[in-house]
């Protein structure tokens, strides 16, 4: 499997390319943004890890660019910025994972090996629907009522696990581990935020809601 990693610390980037190699894995670097936008749009890769903080073009930047080329490939943002701020932007530019530095390689190892197992694994429901809402896995489109919803990716994913648990009260535990990889903090209010964003765009201007809060629980789509 090849991977693109964006890494302007050239300590770390050795650390990593070299980490990965020994587990079977081709990886090119690049160590500013222009650079690793270049690559990303002329070659096809399995992930890409992706800094924020380089030169000439930040992470997010870089992330905008590979966002219109290519929705489906995984991005692991790998950053020291940590805030629930800067995952919040990460997430809402299109990325699937956030690794915080300084960080563990068995950790980052674990976390390129899921998002590469996702996007190796046959697509099963390719159409999902519940009421008057319908998501579609390979198209990447949602509607309700016939009329399209945007969403980011993160957005997007959020929806789909509900789609694939309709009745289900999912906990917050279960969401983050299903959609969020290793990288929610139980601390922060991320998987909240991303309820209400996605509520805001599937429920808003309709009668009838389908993403329900169970208190101390978690959250459930259903119809009632």
């Amino acid at each position: 499997m090849r991977i693109l990693l964006v890494e302007d610390e050239p300590k770390v980037s050795a650390f990593i390319r070299r980490g990965l190699e020994e587990e079977g894995f081709t990886v090119d670097t690049a160590f500013d943004g222009d650079m690793g936008g270049r690559l990303a749009l002329s070659n096809s890769y399995e992930l890409i890890i992706l800094d924020v903080i380089l030169p000439h073009r930040n992470g997010y930047e870089v992330l905008k660019v590979v966002r219109t080329h290519d929705q489906q490939v995984p991005v692991l943002m790998l950053t020291a910025l940590g805030t629930t701020q800067d995952k919040l932007q990460g997430f809402d530019g299109g990325a699937d994972d956030y690794l915080v530095k300084p960080f563990d390689f068995s950790e980052l190892l674990a976390r390129v090996r899921a998002l590469t197992r996702r996007r190796g694994q046959e697509v099963k429901g390719a159409v999902l629907t519940l009421a008057d809402l319908t998501l579609n896995t390979i198209a990447k489109t949602v509607t309700r009522a016939d009329q399209p919803i945007k969403l980011t990716a993160r957005e997007f994913g959020l929806l789909e696990l509900f789609m694939r648990h309709p009745g289900r009260v999912l906990s917050r535990a279960e969401i983050a581990e299903n959609s969020w990889e290793d990288s929610f903090d139980s601390g922060s209010n991320v998987i909240d935020v991303y309820v209400n964003y996605l509520r805001n765009k599937v429920d808003k201007g309709f009668e009838q809601k389908l993403i329900h809060t169970v208190v101390g629980m978690g959250y459930v789509l259903r119809v009632e």
